[in-house]
């Protein structure tokens, strides 16, 4: 690492601290606002980034490090990518505009580098942690990785979050040596000052955890002054001084902290400011590591150390000033303050700034030009000027995920290459979880893809029917333990190894989750392809749902499948009935979702999400879908899916049921004279096949015509529906006859009645929606599904009422 010129280095910085401070200025007061919006931003907290921005970027980064920029931090890294010449002046001046710059950095939506999106507080920051496991991992299976460190920032408020310390207290990614997390410390959140010393609380949690931590806590000249005769007086009392204190003095003025100094009545620290003259106390107390650049490279330099010697992840609390080098540096009330006109005016002469030209970068020739373009060079980023953009014409959406030049590898797996089907062979009476776990055993014999996948589960591996492919592939361990169970019977092998495939977490979805967005995006930050597929209960999907939605806007591609689901498993009690999650499958973007019945949809199903992990667009890019499994637990006479098959083979019903779904029964079957009879469409999925087929028995012996149909793809047939415009050519209209399209539906769901509610809408028909819309209770199947309304009972006192 060559030493830095501290000179230009500092000249970088103001310019991105004025830039940034500029750019949100000029999105909230200069832009045109014809709605009136609040834009908002944070030029106080991109502020207590700025030196952090420009000492790793300019100074500690490598082309095969991937990073996570503080979320409030945005402007200061778009401002450094400007000086760099890796994004044009265009979109400097569309900060938090549609199709410009996003509010939090975005890898999908950005047009510059962005390894990991923010935004939600403690998802960003804690996502470079699981991609290092992804990347331990691949490189132990595949022996080339492109990334190598990770590094991430976060501010102190932020870990306040509850899933950094279920991440921190992650057994399976204690073998992580390779990631160094820097706290943004600047002692303040959103609404206030932290109250307190908390620091060393923050340091000791992750100090037992196993991280290695340093300390950038004060610059070095009030170092020099703390090693002067009397100097640990004065360390002594900013060490003792609560946030709310130092704060506040820190925006005071000589005769003030002097002040402070005498109610301390402490004669020797009285004594050793006294010769210190008043202009000059408040740059002194306020000279803190994490905004003194040469305590900060020194700093950064010791953590590249240890991370070279692989002994621990490493930790920087670097103690910044929330608005520094601003006139609102320390208010505890700057977090959403935006300087006013006269301020910012002020800045263009305090800072050198030509007002007439204000997003002026450097000179080519002077030493900030020449560094800023060594280090595009060196990190590998793409030149993008507003020149390269206008020869490029329109820029795709997330251009920024081909900035990093050599990156994206080809995907080693073609479409073509996942079998459509396995040949699993299912029990007669038999379960969609049981289904699940034949056909992830079965993946093992799969030549081509087989050592592309690892499963990962919440504690929940062998209850998800995992054991199998467990003890068939082995769980991954960074290390091979000593195995004390040797010679002993076991059902499931837990000695780990690192050429296992599956990684067991303790009970934490939001672990679960974010371990799977980073193992389904090792391709574009690793350069090695992973296939991933997860369990856990369905009625926890809601307990990691903020962690599954960063992984779906981060565009990451991976499988999970949730089971027990619904009021199905009814013992379990109120508690552990799913209700929403099937309306959670159909409007979550970037997902596939199906509830099979049958053994051979789970399989047409958990194949069709592999090959969507595996999908590329024209751009090289991987374009697939994750896809969301909603299982059971219920034992299904497979015999029931044979008419439907019989009738239109093995190719044609894949199709549909890959496509929204399929007439399991006909109307027109089993009565004498059809076309005089009332028509019912029953359209149902998943568990409540069997009494959905009981209540149409009953109702076609009451001269009832059903139509039974098992909507095995919700989401699938939404869209198809919403993409033929709600007009024509859509799935639906080869699951309701245009004959049979006056006639009321009646949805049948083990979840809540509104995620089915829409299908009246298609073709106008009145629709009655039975489902999940209160808690259950603990009891038998039958006792839970006539409580909820969904027993085969209610079902035909409804269909009546639906014909009648």
């Amino acid at each position: 690492m060559s030493t830095p010129n501290l000179e230009t280095l500092n000249n970088i910085q103001q310019r991105i601290l004025w830039l940034s401070t500029y750019m949100l200025h000029y999105a909230n007061k200069i832009r045109p606002n014809p709605d009136g919006s609040k834009i908002g931003g944070h030029q106080a907290s991109s502020a207590s980034t700025v030196t952090l921005t420009t000492a790793l970027l300019f100074h500690f980064l490598r082309s095969d490090d991937r990073f996570q920029f503080k979320p409030h931090g945005s402007p200061a890294y778009h401002s450094a990518m400007y000086l760099m010449d890796a994004l044009p002046k265009s979109y400097m001046t569309g900060l938090r505009e549609f199709g410009k710059l996003q509010s939090y950095l975005s890898r999908s939506k950005d047009p510059v580098v962005v390894d990991f999106s923010n935004g939600s507080m403690g998802l960003g920051c804690a996502a470079p942690v699981f991609a290092a496991t992804a990347q331990h991992y691949a490189q132990r299976h595949f022996g080339d990785t492109t990334a190598k460190r990770f590094i991430t920032i976060s501010g102190d408020a932020e870990l306040d979050e509850g899933n950094i310390y279920e991440m921190l207290l992650e057994e399976s990614m204690r073998g992580v040596n390779n990631v160094l997390w820097i706290v943004d410390l600047n002692r303040q959140s959103l609404d206030r000052v932290v109250p307190g010393i908390r620091a060393k609380r923050l340091e000791a949690i992750f100090a037992a955890c196993g991280w290695d931590v340093i300390e950038a806590k004060y610059g070095q000249r009030l170092q020099t002054a703390f090693a002067s005769a009397g100097g640990e007086h004065l360390r002594q009392w900013i060490d003792d001084m609560s946030n709310e204190e130092y704060q506040s003095l820190i925006r005071s003025d000589g005769p003030t902290i002097r002040g402070a100094a005498m109610r301390s009545e402490n004669d020797d620290l009285i004594e050793f400011l006294a010769p210190i003259p008043d202009d000059e106390l408040v740059g002194l107390i306020s000279n803190l590591g994490g905004c003194d650049l040469a305590e900060l490279i020194a700093k950064l330099d010791m953590a590249a150390q240890k991370l070279d010697a692989g002994k621990a992840p490493v930790v920087l609390f670097a103690y910044t000033i929330k608005g520094w080098g601003l006139p609102l540096a320390g208010d505890p009330f700057n977090h959403s303050a935006l300087l006013s006109d006269d301020l910012i005016h002020s800045l263009f002469d305090g800072m050198g700034i030509d007002r007439n030209d204000p997003w002026l970068g450097f000179a080519p020739g002077t030493p900030e030009y020449e560094l800023c373009q060594r280090t595009r060079e060196r990190l590998g980023f793409r030149t993008f000027t507003d020149a390269a953009l206008a020869k490029m014409g329109n820029v795709p959406v997330g251009y920024g995920r081909t900035a990093r030049r050599n990156q994206v590898r080809p995907v080693p797996i073609a479409p073509a290459d996942v079998p459509a089907e396995l040949g699993v062979t299912h029990a007669n009476l038999s379960s969609t979880q049981d289904a699940f776990g034949r056909v992830v055993m079965r993946l093992a014999d799969v030549e081509r893809i087989a050592p592309r996948i690892i499963t990962t589960s919440a504690d929940v591996a062998t209850s998800t029917n995992l054991g199998g492919w467990i003890n068939k592939v082995g769980m991954f361990s960074f290390e091979t333990p000593i195995d004390y169970e040797a010679g002993r019977p076991r059902p499931i092998n837990w000695r780990g190894r690192p050429e296992g495939q599956h990684v067991e977490l303790g009970i934490a979805e939001m672990n679960l989750y974010m371990m799977l967005s980073q193992l389904g995006l090792s391709h574009e930050l690793n350069g090695q392809l992973l296939l991933p597929i997860g369990t856990l209960y369905d009625p926890f999907v809601c307990r990691g749902l903020d962690a599954l939605i960063f992984g779906l806007y981060s565009e990451s591609k991976f499988i999970f499948a949730a089971t027990p689901s619904g009021t199905t498993l009814s013992p379990e009690g109120g508690a552990h009935q799913s209700a929403v999650t099937a309306s959670l499958g159909i409007e979550l973007p970037n997902l596939d979702y199906y509830e099979p019945c049958f053994g051979v949809e789970v399989e047409w199903a958990l194949m069709e999400g592999l090959r969507q992990l595996v999908l590329v667009g024209d751009d090289g890019l991987r374009n697939g879908r994750s896809t969301y499994l909603r299982m059971s637990t219920k034992n299904i006479d497979q015999s029931l899916l044979k008419p439907a098959l019989d009738r239109l083979g093995k190719a044609e019903l894949r199709r549909k049921m890959l496509g929204g779904g399929y007439r399991l029964r006909l109307a027109e079957e089993g009565l004498a004279q059809p076309q005089s009879s009332p028509i019912l469409h029953l359209i149902t999925c998943g568990a409540m096949i069997p009494e959905v087929l009981a209540a149409a028995d009953y109702l076609q012996r009451e001269g009832v015509a059903v139509n039974v149909i098992n909507l095995t793809n919700p989401r699938g047939a939404y869209e198809s529906w919403k993409h033929a415009k709600y007009g024509a050519g859509h799935i639906l209209e080869e699951l309701i006859p245009v004959g049979q399209r006056h006639a009321p539906i009646l949805t049948v769901h083990d979840a809540a009645s509104h995620a089915f509610a829409w299908l009246g809408s298609v073709f106008g028909q009145r629709v009655i929606s039975l489902g999940v819309d209160k808690f259950g209770q603990s009891g038998t199947r039958a006792a839970v599904y006539e409580y909820v309304g969904i027993d085969t009972t209610s079902i035909i006192a409804a269909g009546f009422r639906a014909v009648d």
